[in-house]
């Protein structure tokens, strides 16, 4: 492998990304590449590795505490995204975005209640929403990937059937796609849902990972969202998803829903994460565009060898994110293509069976990783087709 220091996708070889403990790394045989769940192929930026070994060796384990990571978030979605929406008395600190979801959830809905949700989406937001108690309503995404305002209007108006309270569960920028929703999108959304009483809450997990040409907008800077919520986390853009941290950020109008939060959510969170994320906001800078110039070029590289090697597969450059959504339909194997890349390719991706409706015979595929075990990749998901294709 070629080391290049200035892309942290490629600082770190195969054998010593197989010295990890992680899911990623664990969950399949060390024949297998893993370019399946959401975990980075990149070391720990450096600023942060200093706070958290900082805080080792003064023993600061204890519980998490302050503002600074209210803060951090602030300062660099001032400089990031031009907005100055995350004011301290309306966050909280969360253990992770989804744990987060629930809490809020909890707020503004009632066991029975609907949340609305757009297929293929996270497969979480179908879990964790189940498991309160909460109904799921459908609005699949158009097939281009983006919202369709017309199955988001029928998806509210079933929700709030019966007078009751419901809620819509964004994803922003979208997971799997990586679709980016524009301005005039969001503005839609919180249009239309206010008309229905519909409260918003968006995952912006992935919204520091926004790709050349694509600009992120945060949900509760658009027109009429004042009373949603946001999640966000450091987690993703900056490979801490094992440092538990989120924090909840309130709309002006959500601010006293967000008040009623029990106390004890926030001995959630790790201390030594809150520590994580506070210096990659602050200090990660240089870090994450280093990240986001490799997964541009990663996801160019992706389209060019499977142009190449896999030309049926179906694939849109994604926004953000570093996850490939593949439609694999013309390939002929079925609803899980997922398993065929595994038995015969010995590649693990994710099924898009998981995502629901417009999910089936679609893979997700993690792209951050070298442009050589990306290549190694695609070069066995072309023989696993072969050898299918030969039985």
């Amino acid at each position: 492998m070629t080391i290049d220091e200035t892309n942290p996708l490629c600082r770190l070889s195969l054998d010593e990304l197989r010295l990890r403990t992680s899911t990623k790394w664990t969950a399949y045989p060390p024949d297998v590449l893993p370019l399946w769940v959401a975990e980075m192929d990149t070391p720990v930026a450096e600023p942060v590795v200093r706070a958290v070994t900082r805080a080792m060796e003064r023993g600061d384990t204890g519980y998490a505490s302050g503002m600074e990571y209210a803060q951090a978030l602030d300062a660099f979605a001032r400089e990031r995204w031009d907005w100055d929406g995350v004011v301290e008395d309306r966050t909280a600190i969360m253990p992770d975005v989804m744990l987060g979801i629930v809490e809020i959830l909890k707020l503004i809905t009632s066991p029975g209640d609907a949340v609305v949700v757009n297929p293929p989406v996270y497969p979480p937001f179908y879990a964790f929403v189940e498991h309160m108690d909460r109904r799921i309503v459908e609005a699949p995404l158009d097939e281009a990937g983006r919202i369709d305002p017309v199955a988001l209007e029928s998806a509210c108006r079933e929700a709030v059937r019966g007078g009751r309270r419901a809620a819509y569960l964004l994803c922003s920028p979208h997971n799997p796609t990586g679709t980016v929703h524009t301005a005039g999108e969001l503005a839609a959304v919180a249009e239309l849902t206010a008309g229905h009483g519909v409260r918003v809450v968006v995952d912006e997990i992935h919204a520091p990972l926004v790709l050349s040409g694509a600009r992120f907008v945060p949900y509760l800077s658009v027109p009429g969202a004042e009373s949603a919520f946001s999640l966000m986390s450091a987690s993703k853009a900056w490979h801490l998803a094992g440092l538990k941290a989120a924090l909840a950020v309130a709309g002006p109008a959500a601010a006293a829903d967000l008040a009623r939060l029990p106390w004890e959510v926030s001995h959630g969170p790790s201390h030594v994460g809150v520590i994580a994320h506070t210096a990659a906001l602050r200090h990660g800078g240089d870090w994450l565009d280093a990240v986001l110039a490799g997964l541009d070029g990663n996801r160019r590289l992706l389209a060019d060898l499977l142009a190449r090697q896999l030309p049926e597969v179906g694939y849109a450059l994604p926004e953000a994110t570093y996850l490939a959504w593949l439609d694999c339909r013309p390939l002929g194997l079925g609803s899980t293509a997922a398993s065929v890349f595994l038995e015969h390719g010995r590649v693990a991706l994710t099924s898009g069976t998981n995502y629901g409706p417009g999910g089936a015979g679609h893979v997700r595929l993690n792209f951050a990783t070298s442009p050589e075990v990306l290549t190694e990749a695609v070069g066995r998901m072309r023989k696993a087709v072969d050898a299918t294709l030969q039985e």
